[in-house]
């Protein structure tokens, strides 16, 4: 068995009606060179692969008066006829139709007495291609471990061997030995505490030092200071989504360029894409907004399951009108959050996450969500991704395109997730159904920033078409 980390538990406990906290991943493969591939294959082909990820068989255990976070326990198989699911897209059965698809799936939570996932299989996508969409809830897996676990999907050979089975303490767990395990882990917590408060002492007292040092920069937002904005309200509980592709080697030719990350690439794009949209919906864009950026401490490629980040909080100069000069501070304000985290300490605030109250923390959350109106320490999250590498292969059928969200949190209603896969940097928006009247907005928004900011760093040439992938959308505004 398995305890929940202090982040793992976050997960589970900010969960709401009308905050879901899971994560999607999209694929969209090409069939048209597999003869007879339908949903039967699909299951049949699929079912040792899935197996063979033993994060999939994973079960929460809830401990007795909740005396502490729960265990995962794990299952001996997948029950395969519910976890798997078939869907048909209306005609034309273009990005259009996939993306409301996904966001109807979005709104709907996970049953927490299954394995927290579910798999849907699209048929009637345009020109012979399927769409598989998976649905996992972030208490089982951070972007990296869920990164992770696609690329193990998606590799050629199929395994022979189960990667896990069934141990036999997770046949024999009983009230008592929950208990006890909760009593044994308890006093370990209690042990941490005077290290902990005292590494909390030391980068908190190192963050101000480096604050003094640096002076005052007017032209960033303090910290948890979020201005009110249009996409900060109480969230509803159903979703809409939308995604587009940028080629990669433009984002990577733009950044080397103009001597930034590509990371800052992505958070002026951000930015840029948000101004266009606050002046859209509120006539003003006159205060740097700020982003939670998830940052992993732990990125092994072999790690599958869990939830090893925390979060950064950049400045986002919606207020500027120049891109350049919003690359700039970007790439400024990315650094003082990176330099921050770093003096603080990257697995400080997560250790403190394991101290969450197991009975008080659920009822809390319940009653923010349904309250917060903004963000206490962000506006809205950005997280970019790194997906595969390599291009991925099932049954003959080619993976053309890689889609990943994660959730929309309490008082912000937009979640903007970029995945690079392959030769693409793919942008997925997540929205409540009351935050735009299009999702479609935010992406052709993101598009519209990028090509700003690539114009502007004298790249007069249009952007790289992505040959395979699903045609954009046309938003009318």
């Amino acid at each position: 068995m398995r305890r929940l980390n202090g982040v793992d538990a976050l997960m589970l406990y900010s969960e709401t009606p009308e905050v879901h906290m899971h994560t999607l991943k999209i694929g969209i493969l090409d069939v048209s060179g597999v003869p007879g591939f339908d949903f039967e294959l699909f299951k049949k082909v699929a079912y040792p692969r899935l197996f063979a990820l033993a994060p999939l068989r994973y079960q929460l255990v809830d401990i007795p008066f909740k005396l502490h976070h729960p265990m995962w326990v794990q299952n001996p198989d997948i029950d395969l006829d519910y976890h798997v699911r078939q869907a048909t897209l209306p005609e034309p059965g273009g990005r259009r139709e996939l993306d409301e698809l996904i966001g109807t799936i979005a709104s709907t939570p996970l049953d927490r007495s299954r394995p927290l996932w579910e798999m849907y299989v699209v048929d009637g996508v345009a020109d012979n291609r399927i769409a598989v969409i998976h649905k996992v809830h972030h208490v089982l897996a951070d972007g990296v471990a869920s990164a992770n676990q696609m690329a193990k999907a998606m590799q050629a050979e199929i395994p022979s061997v189960p990667l896990a089975s069934l141990r036999p303490e997770d046949q024999s767990w009983t009230r008592r030995s929950l208990l006890t395990a909760a009593a044994r882990d308890h006093v370990g917590l209690i042990r941490k505490i005077p290290r902990l408060v005292s590494e909390t002492a030391t980068g908190v007292t190192r963050v101000r030092r480096r604050a003094k040092e640096r002076g005052k920069h007017p032209e960033l937002a303090r910290n948890f200071a979020p201005p009110d904005s249009f996409i900060n309200h109480v969230v509803s509980p159903g979703r809409r989504f939308a995604t587009a592709p940028l080629a990669l080697a433009d984002v990577k030719q733009t950044s080397k360029h103009l001597g930034v990350t590509l990371n800052d690439i992505v958070l002026a794009t951000a930015a840029g894409a948000l101004r266009r949209l606050l002046l859209r919906y509120q006539g003003r864009a006159d205060s740097p907004l700020i982003a939670g950026v998830p940052v992993s401490y732990n990125t092994s490629p072999d790690r599958l399951v869990g939830n090893e980040f925390t979060y950064v909080t950049p400045s986002l100069p919606v207020h500027i009108e120049d891109p350049l000069e919003r690359v700039r501070l970007t790439a400024l304000s990315t650094k003082i959050a990176k330099e921050d985290h770093q003096l603080l300490g990257p697995t400080v605030l997560p250790a403190w996450m394991s101290y969450l109250p197991p009975a008080l923390a659920p009822p809390f959350f319940r009653s923010a969500a349904r309250r917060l109106e903004s963000a206490n320490v962000m506006n809205l999250t950005i997280s970019n991704v790194p997906g595969p590498r390599v291009r991925g292969q099932f049954e003959g059928a080619a993976v053309n395109e890689i889609y990943s969200v994660g959730p929309v949190v309490a008082g912000s209603g937009l979640n903007i997730t970029v995945w690079s896969y392959v030769d693409q940097l793919a942008l997925s928006v997540l929205t409540d159904d009351r935050t735009l009247a299009d999702p479609h907005e935010a992406t052709a928004a993101l598009v519209d920033a990028f090509s700003e900011i690539r114009r502007a760093a004298g790249f007069s040439e249009p952007l790289t078409a992505l040959e395979g992938a699903l045609p954009p959308v046309t938003v009318g505004v």
